[in-house]
């Protein structure tokens, strides 16, 4: 684990879990602050904060060099939050479907259940909405079998990004 990367205030998964990232055998995550990132990410997503999403998962993304899975996923995530924003805040869904399509390049390879983040649930409906766009119409993330929505908490932390 990196150092950079740690932050053992960071809360396990729920219930018992054991996504990819969490390391059971000494209670820590892998990349905490990458976790944490992602939590507020999918609430602010699931709110339809979209642009604040992204920049959750945008920081974070900063502290993974290029080819590792974390990269990918962020890189991914990014894509996602971002192409949601251009459908429903520019009504532009040739940029929604231009930005899914390279999410699912970076999604690609990435565990189904990556810090507790439903990354098939992710992909199957990116590639659906890429068909009908409507499929976004109401859709959340999963993170650790729920469908959390943001928080004060969670805009706070947006709004405390650099």
């Amino acid at each position: 684990m990196d150092d950079h990367t740690s932050d053992p205030t960071v809360a396990p998964p729920p219930d018992g879990r054991q996504p990819t990232g969490w390391r059971a055998a000494d209670g820590l995550w892998e990349h905490a602050t990458l976790r944490r990132a992602t939590r507020h990410g999918v609430r602010l997503f699931n709110a339809s904060e979209f642009h604040e999403s992204h920049d959750c998962f945008e920081d974070e993304w900063y502290n993974y060099g290029q080819g590792s899975v974390e990269s990918q996923f962020l890189h991914g995530m990014v894509q996602v939050a971002a192409g949601a924003y251009k459908h429903f805040d520019f009504e532009d869904d040739g940029g929604m479907r231009s930005l899914f399509r390279t999410a699912l390049q970076y999604l690609h390879g990435v565990p189904n259940d990556f810090y507790g983040v439903d990354v098939l649930g992710v992909r199957t409906t990116i590639t659906d909405a890429r068909e009908d766009p409507t499929v976004l119409h109401g859709w959340r993330i999963e993170l650790d079998g729920t469908y959390p929505v943001a928080t004060e908490t969670d805009f706070a932390y947006a709004d405390g990004l650099e």
